[in-house]
């Protein structure tokens, strides 16, 4: 049950929408896709309600968990049969272009029911895209796949975005994947939005700056752990072998390393800490379960 969701995309973004199972995610996308009617309020995609806009619908591609494609047809034959469905126009050639696109050119004549589980999905997100739709709806692309067919799906979803010019729209749990592929994200618990905002806005905001330095040489680790001890602003100072962790309170990272590079420390490594997805999205959970709005 959806619970007074209000959130937009912008043209162009990969928009991560993310939530545990039965959080409410696959619902939105088929409330948007104008499968399932709300209750209230309006749901619009491109400013139009798909429910009721065959033409817009038009202008809409969506890969749900089944890729709906068919194993008895080749990788080519399941793309041409939707080519006409679709009414594409060149479908030889665009058939061609995407099976290239997706990386399955010398695969195109081998029967889909015999590919691998990344393949399937390839294909699935040519299928998608067939009709150059403006904006795709992709729900857990990922999901059931090895890391390398994970990598592979997540370049394909880059693509998209940046020589495709598509607007994507990714229905997912993999918080790592959401966090390579997406500009912005909204976090679903029981049917209400808790966090919306760019992934580079959360994962540096809420704390101070966490920071660290690699040593070259862990001689130096208690002459350096001195020195940092010595300047204002840093805290939680720690101390393993030869990397330094701290929090810089005031003091920005370059004044700690040109402190460090005057008393003839070595430096090997200079880091910022950000936050992962991973830690904002269990803070949300948390925040959300104990009664936090």
């Amino acid at each position: 049950m959806l619970d007074g969701l209000t959130f937009s995309v912008d043209e162009g973004e990969v928009f991560g929408y993310l939530g545990p199972n039965g959080s409410g995610k696959t619902t939105t996308m088929r409330v948007l896709l104008g499968l399932l009617s709300p209750t209230s309020g309006t749901a619009t995609v491109l400013d139009a309600d798909l429910s009721k806009d065959d033409e817009m619908r038009k202008r809409v591609g969506v890969l749900m968990e089944n890729n709906g494609l068919y194993d008895r047809l080749t990788a080519r034959e399941n793309l041409e049969y939707y080519a006409r469905l679709y009414d594409v126009s060149r479908p030889v050639d665009r058939v061609a272009e995407l099976l290239d696109f997706v990386g399955l050119t010398d695969r195109g004549s081998d029967m889909f029911g015999n590919f691998s589980t990344g393949m399937k999905r390839k294909l699935g997100i040519a299928r998608a895209i067939l009709h150059e739709p403006e904006i795709v709806f992709l729900d857990e692309p990922t999901s059931g796949l090895d890391p390398e067919a994970q990598h592979m799906v997540r370049e394909l979803i880059l693509r998209l975005s940046h020589e495709g010019s598509m607007t994507v729209f990714l229905n997912s749990h993999n918080l790592d994947e959401v966090q390579r592929v997406c500009s912005r994200v909204a976090i679903l618990h029981q049917g209400r939005i808790r966090a919306l905002d760019s992934i580079q806005h959360l994962t540096s905001a809420g704390r101070k700056t966490g920071f660290s330095i690699t040593l070259a040489d862990p001689a130096q680790a208690g002459e350096a752990e001195g020195i940092l001890s010595s300047l204002g602003g840093i805290g939680e100072l720690t101390r393993n072998d030869n990397v330094l962790g701290m929090v810089l309170a005031t003091t920005p990272a370059h004044e700690v390393i040109a402190a460090l590079v005057k008393n003839g420390i070595l430096l090997e490594e200079a880091r910022i800490q950000k936050r992962s997805l991973e830690e904002i999205y269990l803070d949300v959970m948390r925040q959300a379960e104990g009664g936090v709005t």
